[in-house]
């Protein structure tokens, strides 16, 4: 018979068998990674969309910087909260919910008739955003109880998860070349129609049956710890160490000492201390983050490479981009087969580190001239990249009890939204370090700002004066984004480390 956990139990045996999904939940698994794509490709979607948005909107500088940002704030800002709430009330009832939200969003959005419109509505998508992406995970842990299923699942989970990002620009390319910008937002309602269509027939329900009162005092403080943060970081590689943007990270701070306090002294606290306790649950928040780091802090060079430095068109830069993500969908995959026939877990996240610092080290040997070292570069990151967070999920979501899944979910995206604004800032910052000391001092101050700038200076500039800043500000950008990637290298490397370690004593068996 089947408990409520969806383990199988051997009458008369007295021992549980996980029972192995079938055709319906692995259907049911290619339901959820419809919305998963969307949330994840929403992030870069309005890259070539912006242009065209603004001669149709005229929005000032401020509006379309919330039109690009107020989505991730919202998104990052309300994980915890929503992954605790779905334990509560259930993850199927607010992944159906939250796919309403967003398909109703993006209909307001493609028609907006003024940039506060469209704002509002990114705000609700991210809104929809954050209900989605822990109820995904925590339904999945749900479905699949078989540790050796279930690490498959994830390792097809994340494989879509990165790769979202990437296919979300070049898709915003496309509609926006033969079609007007809203269509970019209109390719989310067919997949959110067939996900209510289909959910409520396909996907499990499932709670907490035991959930205690909510904390509602939790939900402003961990906005208020989470959206300073991540505002701050977010803005330092652009703008320097600003003073608003370091009190903007020390009023977070501030507020996050407060949350864990609440969650310390709280009877029923939005995230249970002892969750943190688990198996491997907090090592895995910590290099999750690192991973996080990592892979952004990498993707704000090479996007900026193929472009400025290489001279490609937005839209061919984003097609090439296309070409590392080929073998993400094999990485997680391929982990998850390793740990399965005996290999350390700690081992496989290590390797996953390692090749990382190996496509670190590769950009750290980029030239102005080195499209494909760069790709190569780039894809064996993203690979590196997928390993670990398969892996680590799976260890984090195994380790967590049942009933908490959506908040250990929340957790996880959480600390991969922060790792993610720390490496544009910590690898951002150094990368634009060393640009502005290779920048000769008889540059145009504005040149030696940023390579945009400089780009931009150069274009005003007569023949050979704008030719020659040209070159100096593109292989200034370059030294810079070898100085960040032999950073990343060191980096990844201690954390390969860190994960032998910190992981080695986790067998597979104790899923």
């Amino acid at each position: 018979m089947t408990n409520s956990t969806g383990t199988t139990t051997s009458a008369g045996a007295g021992s549980a068998v996980p029972a192995r999904a079938g055709r319906r939940e692995w259907t049911a698994l290619g339901v959820l990674m419809l919305p998963l794509l969307l949330v994840s490709m929403d992030v870069s979607v309005l890259y070539f969309a912006t242009p065209a948005i603004s001669a149709d909107l005229h929005p000032s500088g401020t509006q379309q910087l919330w039109i690009f940002d107020v989505y991730g704030f919202v998104l990052a800002g309300l994980l915890m909260t929503m992954g605790s709430l779905g334990d509560r009330i259930g993850r199927r009832r607010l992944l159906l919910t939250g796919a309403a939200a967003f398909g109703a969003a993006s209909l307001l959005a493609a028609y907006a008739d003024s940039a506060e419109t469209l704002i509002a509505a990114r705000a609700v998508l991210g809104l929809g955003g954050a209900t989605l992406m822990p109820s995904t995970m925590a339904l999945l842990r749900t479905m699949f109880t078989d540790p050796a299923q279930r690490a498959k699942a994830i390792g097809m989970w994340s494989g879509v998860m990165t790769g979202g990002i990437a296919l979300g620009s070049v898709m915003s390319g496309i509609l926006v070349e033969h079609f007007w910008w809203g269509s970019v937002f209109l390719v989310n309602l067919p997949a959110m129609a067939l996900l209510l269509l289909l959910g409520p027939v396909l996907l499990p329900e499932s709670r907490d049956p035991n959930p205690g009162r909510f904390d509602w005092l939790s939900v402003p403080l961990s906005m208020a710890a989470v959206l300073p943060v991540i505002y701050g970081l977010k803005e330092i590689p652009s703008e320097g160490w600003h003073p608003l943007y370091v009190v903007s990270i020390a009023v977070g701070l501030l507020f996050a000492a407060l949350f864990v306090h609440r969650q310390r002294t709280s009877a029923s606290p939005l995230i249970p201390p002892a969750l943190l306790k688990g198996r491997g649950f907090t090592p895995a928040l910590v290099l999750n983050l690192v991973a996080a780091l990592a892979m952004m802090g990498s993707a704000i060079f090479t996007t900026q490479y193929l472009q400025s430095v290489l001279g490609k068109s937005p839209l061919s830069a984003a097609l090439w981009s296309l070409l590392p993500s080929v073998f993400i969908g094999v990485a997680g995959p391929v982990t998850a087969q390793l740990v399965q026939r005996g290999v350390n877990r700690g081992y496989v996240v290590a390797g996953g580190f390692a090749a990382m610092a190996a496509g670190y080290s590769m950009l750290a040997l980029v030239g102005t001239d080195s499209l494909w070292l760069a790709l190569a570069g780039a894809g064996v990151l993203a690979c590196g990249m997928v390993a670990i967070v398969s892996q680590l999920t799976d260890l984090a979501m195994s380790g967590a009890p049942v009933e908490r899944a959506g908040t250990a979910s929340s957790l996880l995206e959480t600390s991969a939204e922060f790792g993610g604004a720390l490496g544009m800032a910590v690898l951002g910052s150094i990368g634009t370090a060393v640009y502005r000391h290779e920048m000769p001092a008889t540059a145009p101050a504005a040149a030696r700002e940023t390579l945009g700038d400089a780009l931009a200076t150069a274009a005003r500039l007569p023949g050979a004066a704008g030719q020659s800043l040209l070159t100096t500000a593109r292989e200034a950008f370059t030294s810079g984004m070898q100085g960040a990637a032999i950073a990343g290298a060191v980096l990844v490397a201690l954390a390969a480390v860190g994960a032998a370690v910190s992981l080695r004593k986790i067998e597979v068996g104790d899923d």
